[in-house]
């Protein structure tokens, strides 16, 4: 007997999309849009882009699932998920670049900065990014996620397939390296 939608993790979804079943993929939809128009959302403050991208995005679910369940792909399914819709936004840029609508950025009085200031501010950025690479690989992808992209630690933990508490543990150890690293 088959286990339920409910009892099923996203993987399971995917797979039971794959073979054409219609409320896994509905129930795979539900469980990841949320979090999935959020991420993107970040990225590009055009909600016509964004709903653009999610449309595409879980179409391209629907029809490349089976790539995902036989295996040719490797990872979690949320991260597969969000492979596809980067690329997807990725491509929206590219098109509107070509079209020449690109968004305009609000411009912002400011202040140029001191040269001492802008000296530091590269060798600052020269000593983080050189902790940054010293850091495992797990821990790397762990701040990523939370810091660049601002995800939560269940959203993390859905998007590294990795238990919350793991989230955790590696966020808490990277920022103790990079406090060490920087102090």
């Amino acid at each position: 007997m088959k286990r339920s939608l409910n009892a099923a993790d996203e993987e399971e979804l995917v797979r039971r999309t794959a073979a054409g079943d219609r409320r896994a993929f509905d129930e795979l939809y539900r469980r990841t849009s949320p979090w999935l128009v959020t991420r993107l959302r970040r990225r590009c403050s055009d909600d016509d882009v964004v709903a653009d991208v999610m449309q595409e995005t879980y179409l391209a679910v629907w029809r490349a699932a089976g790539g995902f369940a036989g295996g040719s792909a490797s990872g979690s399914a949320v991260g597969w998920l969000w492979t596809i819709a980067a690329h997807r936004l990725v491509d929206a840029f590219r098109r509107r670049a070509r079209q020449n609508q690109v968004p305009a950025v609000p411009l912002v009085e400011s202040v140029a900065p001191a040269a001492e200031d802008e000296v530091m501010a590269v060798r600052v950025g020269q000593e983080l990014e050189q902790a940054l690479l010293e850091l495992p690989p797990e821990a790397r992808q762990v701040l990523r996620a939370m810091v660049l992209d601002g995800l939560s630690v269940r959203e993390t933990s859905l998007l590294l397939g990795v238990p919350e508490n793991t989230v955790k543990s590696r966020a808490r150890r990277a920022r103790i390296a990079l406090r060490e690293a920087l102090s």
